[in-house]
Protein backbone atom coordinates (compact mmCIF):
# COMPACT_ATOMS: atom_id res chain seq x y z
CA UNK A 1 0.00 0.00 0.00
CA UNK A 2 2.87 2.27 0.89
CA UNK A 3 4.51 1.21 -2.38
CA UNK A 4 1.04 2.51 -3.94
CA UNK A 5 1.11 5.72 -2.33
CA UNK A 6 4.85 6.26 -3.47
CA UNK A 7 4.03 5.82 -6.77
CA UNK A 8 1.16 7.91 -7.09
CA UNK A 9 3.04 10.97 -5.37
CA UNK A 10 5.87 10.73 -7.99
CA UNK A 11 3.04 10.59 -10.67
CA UNK A 12 1.44 13.81 -9.56
CA UNK A 13 5.14 15.32 -9.60
CA UNK A 14 5.51 14.24 -13.05
CA UNK A 15 2.22 14.78 -14.05
CA UNK A 16 2.14 18.33 -16.98
CA UNK A 17 1.08 21.80 -15.24
CA UNK A 18 -2.66 22.35 -15.11
CA UNK A 19 -4.88 24.45 -13.12
CA UNK A 20 -6.24 22.34 -10.25
CA UNK A 21 -10.18 22.31 -9.09
CA UNK A 22 -8.56 22.27 -5.82
CA UNK A 23 -8.77 26.37 -5.74
CA UNK A 24 -12.67 26.12 -6.27
CA UNK A 25 -13.05 24.72 -3.21
CA UNK A 26 -10.55 26.33 -1.15
CA UNK A 27 -12.09 29.80 -2.25
CA UNK A 28 -15.85 28.75 -1.68
CA UNK A 29 -14.93 27.22 1.98
CA UNK A 30 -12.79 30.23 2.86
CA UNK A 31 -16.04 32.59 1.91
CA UNK A 32 -17.98 30.16 4.09
CA UNK A 33 -15.92 30.22 7.33
CA UNK A 34 -15.48 34.05 6.57
CA UNK A 35 -19.43 34.42 6.79
CA UNK A 36 -19.81 31.96 9.60
CA UNK A 37 -17.00 33.31 11.53
CA UNK A 38 -18.54 37.01 11.24
CA UNK A 39 -21.97 35.69 12.24
CA UNK A 40 -20.44 33.51 15.46
CA UNK A 41 -18.86 36.30 16.48
CA UNK A 42 -22.04 37.98 17.54
CA UNK A 43 -23.48 34.60 19.24
CA UNK A 44 -20.45 34.52 21.89
CA UNK A 45 -20.83 37.22 24.58
CA UNK A 46 -19.19 40.70 23.53
CA UNK A 47 -18.18 41.32 27.06
CA UNK A 48 -17.15 39.67 30.28
CA UNK A 49 -17.37 40.82 33.73
CA UNK A 50 -14.48 41.97 34.61
CA UNK A 51 -11.52 39.56 32.54
CA UNK A 52 -8.56 41.11 31.56
CA UNK A 53 -8.32 43.17 28.27
CA UNK A 54 -6.01 41.63 26.71
CA UNK A 55 -7.60 38.46 26.32
CA UNK A 56 -9.51 40.32 23.72
CA UNK A 57 -13.11 38.66 23.52
CA UNK A 58 -14.48 36.99 26.66
CA UNK A 59 -14.43 33.26 25.00
CA UNK A 60 -10.60 33.39 24.31
CA UNK A 61 -10.33 34.13 27.87
CA UNK A 62 -12.80 31.57 28.75
CA UNK A 63 -10.81 29.15 26.98
CA UNK A 64 -7.94 30.26 29.25
CA UNK A 65 -9.31 30.18 32.41
CA UNK A 66 -7.65 28.36 34.93
CA UNK A 67 -9.70 29.21 38.65
CA UNK A 68 -13.14 29.96 39.91
CA UNK A 69 -11.26 33.48 40.00
CA UNK A 70 -10.84 33.36 36.33
CA UNK A 71 -14.55 32.38 35.33
CA UNK A 72 -16.33 34.81 37.77
CA UNK A 73 -14.22 37.41 35.40
CA UNK A 74 -15.84 36.04 32.41
CA UNK A 75 -19.30 35.63 34.06
CA UNK A 76 -19.30 37.54 36.53
CA UNK A 77 -21.12 36.43 39.91
CA UNK A 78 -24.82 35.73 40.81
CA UNK A 79 -25.47 39.03 41.94
CA UNK A 80 -24.67 40.57 38.82
CA UNK A 81 -27.81 41.08 36.18
CA UNK A 82 -25.74 39.84 33.48
CA UNK A 83 -24.56 36.92 34.29
CA UNK A 84 -27.74 34.41 33.35
CA UNK A 85 -27.36 36.27 29.34
CA UNK A 86 -23.80 35.77 29.41
CA UNK A 87 -23.85 31.94 30.12
CA UNK A 88 -26.44 31.24 27.65
CA UNK A 89 -24.64 33.54 24.87
CA UNK A 90 -21.19 31.33 25.48
CA UNK A 91 -22.84 27.95 25.15
CA UNK A 92 -24.78 29.24 22.58
CA UNK A 93 -21.85 29.89 20.66
CA UNK A 94 -19.82 26.93 21.87
CA UNK A 95 -22.72 25.25 20.48
CA UNK A 96 -22.31 26.86 17.18
CA UNK A 97 -18.77 26.47 17.04
CA UNK A 98 -18.75 22.89 16.25
CA UNK A 99 -19.72 23.90 12.39
CA UNK A 100 -16.89 26.55 12.17
CA UNK A 101 -14.54 23.92 13.33
CA UNK A 102 -15.74 21.80 10.31
CA UNK A 103 -15.65 25.06 7.75
CA UNK A 104 -12.18 25.85 8.74
CA UNK A 105 -10.87 22.45 8.90
CA UNK A 106 -12.13 21.65 5.66
CA UNK A 107 -11.24 25.49 4.23
CA UNK A 108 -7.37 24.99 5.48
CA UNK A 109 -6.96 21.90 4.76
CA UNK A 110 -8.24 21.94 1.26
CA UNK A 111 -5.86 24.79 0.35
CA UNK A 112 -3.12 23.06 1.77
CA UNK A 113 -3.94 20.30 -0.81
CA UNK A 114 -4.29 23.14 -3.89
CA UNK A 115 -0.50 24.33 -2.69
CA UNK A 116 0.73 20.90 -3.00
CA UNK A 117 -1.03 20.44 -6.55
CA UNK A 118 0.83 23.83 -7.71
CA UNK A 119 3.86 22.95 -6.06
CA UNK A 120 4.31 19.02 -5.65
CA UNK A 121 6.10 19.29 -2.47
CA UNK A 122 5.55 16.25 -0.48
CA UNK A 123 5.62 18.02 2.95
CA UNK A 124 2.64 20.45 1.83
CA UNK A 125 0.63 17.27 1.98
CA UNK A 126 1.17 15.69 5.43
CA UNK A 127 0.70 19.43 6.40
CA UNK A 128 -3.56 19.05 4.95
CA UNK A 129 -3.48 16.88 8.36
CA UNK A 130 -2.47 19.76 10.98
CA UNK A 131 -5.92 21.59 10.79
CA UNK A 132 -7.93 18.35 10.74
CA UNK A 133 -5.92 17.96 13.92
CA UNK A 134 -6.37 20.96 15.43
CA UNK A 135 -10.29 20.74 15.15
CA UNK A 136 -10.67 17.27 16.92
CA UNK A 137 -8.37 19.32 19.49
CA UNK A 138 -10.92 21.98 19.64
CA UNK A 139 -14.17 20.18 19.44
CA UNK A 140 -12.83 17.87 22.88
CA UNK A 141 -11.63 21.43 23.79
CA UNK A 142 -15.69 22.78 23.38
CA UNK A 143 -16.61 19.50 25.43
CA UNK A 144 -14.36 20.67 28.73
CA UNK A 145 -15.78 23.95 27.95
CA UNK A 146 -19.46 22.42 28.32
CA UNK A 147 -18.47 20.64 31.41
CA UNK A 148 -16.76 23.28 33.33
CA UNK A 149 -19.68 25.85 32.35
CA UNK A 150 -21.75 23.87 33.51
CA UNK A 151 -20.07 23.43 36.70
CA UNK A 152 -20.09 27.12 37.44
CA UNK A 153 -23.52 27.31 37.24
CA UNK A 154 -24.23 25.39 40.40
CA UNK A 155 -21.10 26.80 42.11
CA UNK A 156 -18.98 23.33 41.77
CA UNK A 157 -15.11 23.49 40.49
CA UNK A 158 -15.19 20.72 37.55
CA UNK A 159 -11.85 18.53 37.03
CA UNK A 160 -12.14 19.89 33.32
CA UNK A 161 -10.07 22.67 34.15
CA UNK A 162 -7.05 20.85 34.76
CA UNK A 163 -6.92 19.26 31.41
CA UNK A 164 -7.83 22.36 29.56
CA UNK A 165 -4.63 24.36 28.69
CA UNK A 166 -2.96 21.66 27.15
CA UNK A 167 -5.88 20.83 24.39
CA UNK A 168 -6.11 25.03 24.02
CA UNK A 169 -2.43 25.40 23.45
CA UNK A 170 -2.67 22.31 21.09
CA UNK A 171 -5.23 24.22 19.05
CA UNK A 172 -3.47 26.97 18.58
CA UNK A 173 -0.14 25.47 17.88
CA UNK A 174 -1.50 23.16 14.66
CA UNK A 175 -3.17 26.51 13.65
CA UNK A 176 -0.34 27.89 13.68
CA UNK A 177 1.92 25.22 11.83
CA UNK A 178 -1.11 24.63 9.75
CA UNK A 179 -0.40 28.65 8.80
CA UNK A 180 3.55 28.33 8.94
CA UNK A 181 3.07 25.78 5.84
CA UNK A 182 0.78 28.13 3.99
CA UNK A 183 3.10 31.07 4.58
CA UNK A 184 6.44 28.77 3.91
CA UNK A 185 4.45 27.51 0.55
CA UNK A 186 3.75 31.01 -0.53
CA UNK A 187 7.54 32.28 -0.69
CA UNK A 188 8.49 29.31 -2.91
CA UNK A 189 6.25 29.74 -5.69
CA UNK A 190 8.24 32.79 -7.14
CA UNK A 191 9.63 36.12 -6.19
CA UNK A 192 6.15 38.01 -6.46
CA UNK A 193 4.49 36.00 -3.89
CA UNK A 194 6.92 36.59 -1.18
CA UNK A 195 5.85 39.05 0.46
CA UNK A 196 2.59 37.61 0.63
CA UNK A 197 4.29 34.49 2.09
CA UNK A 198 5.95 36.81 4.92
CA UNK A 199 2.74 38.51 5.48
CA UNK A 200 1.80 34.91 6.95
CA UNK A 201 4.52 33.72 8.54
CA UNK A 202 5.43 36.98 10.68
CA UNK A 203 2.13 37.22 13.02
CA UNK A 204 3.02 33.82 13.98
CA UNK A 205 5.87 35.38 16.21
CA UNK A 206 3.21 36.58 18.63
CA UNK A 207 1.48 33.14 18.80
CA UNK A 208 4.33 31.88 21.33
CA UNK A 209 3.98 35.01 23.53
CA UNK A 210 -0.01 34.35 23.90
CA UNK A 211 0.33 30.94 25.01
CA UNK A 212 2.74 31.87 27.98
CA UNK A 213 0.85 34.94 28.58
CA UNK A 214 -2.71 35.18 27.50
CA UNK A 215 -4.00 37.81 29.91
CA UNK A 216 -1.68 39.99 28.09
CA UNK A 217 -1.31 38.50 24.47
CA UNK A 218 -4.08 36.40 24.26
CA UNK A 219 -6.41 38.92 21.56
CA UNK A 220 -3.29 38.08 19.03
CA UNK A 221 -4.00 34.40 18.71
CA UNK A 222 -7.24 34.83 16.79
CA UNK A 223 -5.28 37.86 14.64
CA UNK A 224 -2.30 35.81 13.77
CA UNK A 225 -4.61 32.71 12.69
CA UNK A 226 -7.32 35.51 10.86
CA UNK A 227 -3.85 36.50 9.08
CA UNK A 228 -3.19 33.42 7.60
CA UNK A 229 -6.82 32.63 6.64
CA UNK A 230 -7.31 36.07 4.55
CA UNK A 231 -4.06 35.23 2.96
CA UNK A 232 -5.06 31.68 1.95
CA UNK A 233 -8.60 32.88 0.69
CA UNK A 234 -6.43 35.99 -1.76
CA UNK A 235 -4.26 33.10 -2.79
CA UNK A 236 -7.49 31.14 -3.68
CA UNK A 237 -9.49 33.90 -5.01
CA UNK A 238 -6.40 34.59 -7.65
CA UNK A 239 -6.29 30.77 -8.01
CA UNK A 240 -9.85 30.19 -8.93
CA UNK A 241 -9.33 32.86 -11.52
CA UNK A 242 -6.44 31.51 -13.00
CA UNK A 243 -8.05 28.28 -13.53
CA UNK A 244 -11.50 29.58 -15.06
CA UNK A 245 -9.86 32.37 -17.15
CA UNK A 246 -6.63 31.79 -17.98
CA UNK A 247 -6.85 27.91 -17.97
CA UNK A 248 -3.47 27.67 -16.20
CA UNK A 249 -2.09 26.84 -12.74
CA UNK A 250 -0.49 29.50 -10.57
CA UNK A 251 2.62 28.04 -10.66
CA UNK A 252 3.49 26.66 -14.16
CA UNK A 253 6.07 23.72 -13.46
CA UNK A 254 8.24 22.33 -16.45
CA UNK A 255 8.57 18.51 -15.14
CA UNK A 256 11.36 16.64 -16.38
CA UNK A 257 10.78 13.65 -18.30
CA UNK A 258 11.98 10.87 -16.27
CA UNK A 259 15.46 9.12 -17.31
CA UNK A 260 14.73 5.70 -19.12
CA UNK A 261 17.14 2.80 -18.87
CA UNK A 262 19.08 1.77 -21.25
CA UNK A 263 16.88 -1.79 -21.75
CA UNK A 264 14.27 0.92 -22.64
CA UNK A 265 15.49 2.87 -25.12
CA UNK A 266 18.14 0.41 -27.17
CA UNK A 267 21.17 1.98 -26.15
CA UNK A 268 24.14 3.09 -23.46
CA UNK A 269 23.11 4.55 -20.22
CA UNK A 270 23.78 8.56 -20.10
CA UNK A 271 26.89 8.95 -18.60
CA UNK A 272 27.13 10.60 -15.25
CA UNK A 273 27.56 14.47 -14.60
CA UNK A 274 31.06 15.87 -14.11
CA UNK A 275 32.07 16.21 -10.30
CA UNK A 276 31.50 18.95 -8.84
CA UNK A 277 28.26 19.42 -10.81
CA UNK A 278 24.85 20.42 -8.74
CA UNK A 279 22.09 17.77 -9.47
CA UNK A 280 19.49 19.47 -11.48
CA UNK A 281 15.95 20.32 -9.29
CA UNK A 282 12.76 18.19 -10.32
CA UNK A 283 11.28 20.82 -11.96
CA UNK A 284 11.84 24.58 -12.89
CA UNK A 285 9.20 27.59 -12.55
CA UNK A 286 8.81 29.51 -16.01
CA UNK A 287 8.78 32.64 -13.39
CA UNK A 288 12.58 31.77 -12.34
CA UNK A 289 13.42 31.10 -15.48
Amino acid sequence: MSGGLQRWVEAQRLRAPAPTGWWYATFALGIGTLLFSLSLAQVFPQAGYAHAPGYGAPVIAFEFARSQADLLAVFGPESDPGQIARLAAMRAGNEQDYLFMLLYASFVTSGLIALWRELRLRWLLAAALLPVAAALCDAYENWLLFDIQAAYTVGEYSPSMASLPWHVAAKFLLLALANAAIGAALTQMSRRWQLAGTLVLVPLLTVPMALVSPPAFGWTLTAAIGAGWIGLLGTAAIGSGYALFKKAPLVDFEPEAPQRRATDRGGPEEPPPPPGTAPRSFGRRKSDL
